[in-house]
């Protein structure tokens, strides 16, 4: 049973609906840039509106802290929403009070209004009552459909819970959905991949994981740190010399909980990273004091292949190396266009997230081909962290009201 309302337990006929939606898209020279969390957004509003019902969303964008910006207005978010749609999308001037109120009073049912950022309000980010109260007062039952914004207890993601009969979207239903399915009660042996930069930014991903998988997969300049925690000398390749100590630690824990980690045992180096065309491969062990590593060599993308047979899920999070520089995106467009076909094929339930994860699914085209990819960044990760996020619980306790 869910933990959270959906919109199939949902009567929306003649409603006003109220739909939190992560709006907060790429922007260049005043047009929306990338469209994708338009698009994830549209199925929820299409189930909403062919049901008869008003719908004002919800959303902030960037950090006006608290005052109006007109850069940072929604209004032509909400004319990009619109076309994705196919239908003329409302806008109202505020998200709160008498101009909100007479935008939605005057929307026939069946349409959609998007009201202005939410983050013009300092009572948003404070998640502050009577803000959360206002924007209450302006539907008959709400819906979150914005999981990369469920980290954030802000009034309207979290406040606004205890004012309105709340549900998930069907994007969010979707996200949970699948999240679960891969660290709550995955199908075993799974695989974790984490890459990235630096080991301090995912300290809490890695130990959390640990506990939950059973095999990790450690890539980019995080995999330089655990390397230089084994004694390899590694040139100038990026490293966190201060935190040996806590790769060690990590991997012990890993062995406790009887956790497999893998880790690079050649590496694809260059004087630098936009001197891939004088790049080649060394053993970790070779790498020279003027180079650095910038991707996983062959034969260690070999043996993750090897590694990766027999796995039935996997959560990936960050790429294997500098995908961005050819030819330092070999060993993760390798990985993902395996985990495409194992999944197409049946064998994999396969999840991502995270921005330069996606970015480089794309790049692989294979951004279709997996179970399900996150668009959110910071909410995704404080997941592989096992923590709470305030805008799940809300739709949770929502429901134990009921």
């Amino acid at each position: 049973m869910a933990r959270f309302l959906t919109l199939k337990d949902a009567d929306v006929n003649g409603k006003t609906v109220l739909v939190r939606a992560d709006l907060n898209v790429p922007m260049a020279d005043g047009m929306v840039s990338d469209a994708t969390r338009l698009e994830r957004l549209l199925p929820t509003l299409r189930h909403l509106t062919q049901r008869g019902a008003k719908v004002a969303v919800l959303s902030h964008f960037g950090r006006p802290k608290g005052k109006i910006v007109p850069e940072m207005s929604l209004e032509p978010v909400a004319a990009a929403l619109g076309e994705a749609l196919g239908v003329t999308v409302q806008f109202a001037s505020d998200c709160v009070g008498k101009d909100a109120q007479a935008a939605i009073d005057f929307l026939p049912a069946g349409h959609v209004l998007v009201l202005e950022n939410t983050r013009f309000h300092a009572g948003e980010e404070a998640n502050d009552p009577a803000l959360a109260e206002a924007m209450a007062a302006l539907g008959d039952l709400y819906v979150n459909d914005a999981f990369s914004a469920a980290h954030r207890a802000h009034a309207s993601t979290e406040g606004i819970t205890h004012h309105l009969p709340a549900y998930a979207g069907l994007a969010m239903e979707a996200e949970l959905t699948n999240l679960s399915a891969a660290l709550d009660a995955p199908e075993r042996p799974v695989a974790a991949i984490v890459g990235g930069a630096k080991v301090s930014t995912k300290i809490d991903v890695l130990q959390h994981l640990v506990t939950k998988v059973d095999l990790l997969i450690i890539g980019g300049g995080m995999a330089n740190t655990f390397l230089l925690a084994a004694g390899y000398d590694l040139g100038k390749s990026l490293v966190e010399a201060d935190l040996t100590e806590t790769a060690k630690d990590i991997l012990g824990a890993a062995q406790k909980a009887g956790c497999s980690v893998f880790l690079p045992e050649d590496g694809n180096v260059a004087e630098s990273i936009d001197s891939g065309e004088d790049g080649f491969v060394v053993t970790v062990d070779q790498v020279p004091e003027t180079h650095m590593i910038l991707d996983y060599g062959p034969l260690a993308t070999e043996s993750l292949l090897e590694r990766m047979a027999g796995i039935k899920t996997v959560v990936w999070n960050g790429p294997l190396g500098a995908f961005e520089f050819d030819p330092f995106g070999t060993a993760t467009f390798t990985l993902a266009e395996y985990i495409a076909t194992a999944t197409r094929n049946g064998e994999l339930v396969s999840v991502a997230g995270g921005g330069d994860t996606v970015a480089a699914l794309a790049r692989a085209g294979v951004e279709d081909d997996l179970t399900y990819v996150s668009t959110a960044g910071g909410a995704f990760l404080e997941w592989m962290e096992g923590k709470t996020l305030p805008g799940v619980k809300a739709l949770e306790v929502a429901k134990d009201r009921e």
